[in-house]
């Protein structure tokens, strides 16, 4: 880069940091820490929630996915809206209304069994850490192709940032800089979007047209042939479609909002960003394609991670690629301190406070490991991230989404809308759907090759999210309780779904009443 541009990418950077100073000085809590003392509004949660999405993943991942495979690397993002849409009308209010600082709470207020807590919060953990990898490697090789510096180097600095912005901010500091990053990102998706036009007549049909002509480029067509690539799409549609909804690091957003009301305007806002983002996608990486070259695309980084930043080079020089750059940047520093505060949650609150220390633990004893927690939480998927330096960041985040799909989405439905759902199904459901989830992926050609792998199938959603639900179901109607235990059961469930629908416990209500009854009467 030029002096220049160097100078605008670290001030771009430097303004997250001062946003996290900021922020610093009010995060003095585990609430604040946590879930910002559930004082976000929903329009700027909404945002927040879209730039932990529009990350690495989509950014650089899906673009540089569209750029090399044409309409299939697409699919890797399109469905988030609609995944949204589920989470609006299924979770996203009963979950602000049931929780308090992680998932293992919303579960716990029908199933306080230990078991169920320490589950969802390892799957929570893992699922955590798969996501954090795909920001890690994007972040990466964003500095490494601007620095011309070391893969592990960059990868160390991400780190070291992603404490600073983690363990003084907080949740706080996250969310704003989501907020003020997301902005930007549309503005210079915007850019990018015009100076594109500009290039083909200001009609994007040329721009299809002209990928289309391009007899290298027959991946455009959204055809894929064969019986696994086929299953290979599905799987990883069908994923992606239904695992955001047990995302830990976007379901704590919820709780970060006052009410249920709040939530609902949190999803909406979030559709709609995601709607206006996704729908520029193709012209860009189309763009990209024609404009910066397949092969090129390919040299610069594996799986075509650098193409959005390359085709800024190519439009408009050393300043127009550090100020994407830097954008970029900040979108996955934000999205690791989201993913990183998720993961350190369920550390520090379900595993340390509830499980090891049975609730009897003071605040800032708690917000220490949670800090504790945070470092440990960089560094493992930062020596993950060096292993996979080659792998398309979108894809892997695909792999994370699936993951949280089989295991904490059937978790989260059931508790809310299943009467006869049980601890042990609950608890059985979520290890199985795991681990099955975990095992295809590890099998498979996301981290073995082409010919030893045992299964073709690198997106394991088709297999993993049926058996999460299959045993959760089975399990828990093989362990129904009897009698007065059944009665129990069932009170409880109307207590927890009367509670996930309108806000209230209804104890809390009957308690109320009483009280005014007899002071009626008095």
């Amino acid at each position: 880069m030029s002096s220049q541009a160097a100078v605008l990418f670290v001030v771009l950077v430097g303004i997250t940091l001062g946003i996290t100073y900021w922020a610093g000085k009010r995060n003095k809590s585990v609430e604040s820490h946590l879930v910002a003392k559930g004082a976000i509004s929903g329009r700027a949660n909404g945002v927040a929630i879209a730039g932990d999405f529009i990350s690495a993943a989509t950014f650089l991942g899906t673009t540089g996915a569209i750029a090399l495979q044409g309409f299939n690397g697409f699919y890797l993002a399109v469905y988030i809206p609609i995944s949204y849409l589920l989470c609006m009308l299924l979770v996203a209010e009963p979950l602000r209304n049931l929780g308090k600082f992680t998932l293992g709470d919303v579960l716990a207020t029908r199933f306080p069994q230990n078991s169920v807590r320490a589950v969802i919060a390892v799957a929570s953990i893992v699922v955590s850490l798969l996501y954090i990898v795909a920001q890690f490697v994007g972040a990466a090789l964003l500095i490494q192709l601007l620095f011309k510096i070391e893969y592990w180097v960059a990868a160390v600095a991400i780190g070291l940032l992603t404490l600073v912005y983690t363990l003084f901010g907080g949740m706080i500091a996250t969310t704003y800089i989501q907020i003020v990053k997301t902005g930007i990102l549309l503005f210079c998706g915007a850019l990018l979007l015009v100076l594109v036009l500009s290039k083909f007549g200001w009609n994007p049909m040329m721009v299809f047209q002209e990928a289309a002509a391009t007899s290298q480029n027959k991946a455009i067509l959204p055809i894929r042939a064969g019986t696994w690539p086929q299953l290979e799409q599905f799987s990883m549609i069908f994923g992606v479609t239904l695992g955001v909804l047990g995302l830990p690091h976007v379901m704590i957003r919820f709780l970060t909002v006052k009410d249920g009301a709040a939530a609902r305007t949190s999803a909406v806002s979030a559709i709609w960003i995601f709607a206006v983002f996704l729908i520029t996608l193709p012209v860009i990486s189309y763009g990209a394609m024609l404009l910066v070259g397949q092969a090129k695309i390919k040299q610069t980084a594996g799986g075509g991670n650098m193409a959005m930043p390359l085709l800024a080079s190519n439009l408009g020089g050393d300043l127009l690629l550090s100020f994407v750059s830097a954008v970029a940047f900040a979108t996955i520093l934000a999205a690791l301190s989201g993913l990183v505060i998720a993961t350190t949650g369920s550390v520090s609150h379900d595993l340390y406070s509830k499980l090891l220390m049975k609730g009897n633990v003071e605040h800032h004893a708690q917000l220490r490991i949670a800090r504790l927690a945070t470092v440990i939480s960089v560094l493992i998927p930062a020596f993950i991230a060096l292993a996979a330096q080659k792998q398309n960041v979108a894809f892997l985040a695909t792999l994370a989404i699936a993951v949280a799909a089989s295991s904490n989405l059937p978790a989260i439905l059931f508790t809310i809308y299943w009467r006869r759902a049980t601890a042990t199904g609950i608890a059985v459901g979520m290890v199985v759907g795991l681990v099955t989830a975990v095992g295809i992926i590890l099998i498979s050609p996301a981290f073995q090759s082409p010919e030893t792998a045992l299964i073709k199938l690198s997106s394991p959603g088709i297999f993993s999210i049926p058996v999460g639900f299959l045993v959760m179901w089975l399990v828990s109607l093989a362990t129904q309780p009897k009698g007065e235990a059944r009665a129990v059961a069932d009170e409880n469930y109307h207590r927890v779904h009367t509670q996930a629908v309108t806000g209230y416990d209804p104890r809390v209500l009957r308690a109320a009443a009483t009280a005014e009854a007899g002071t009626s009467a008095s």
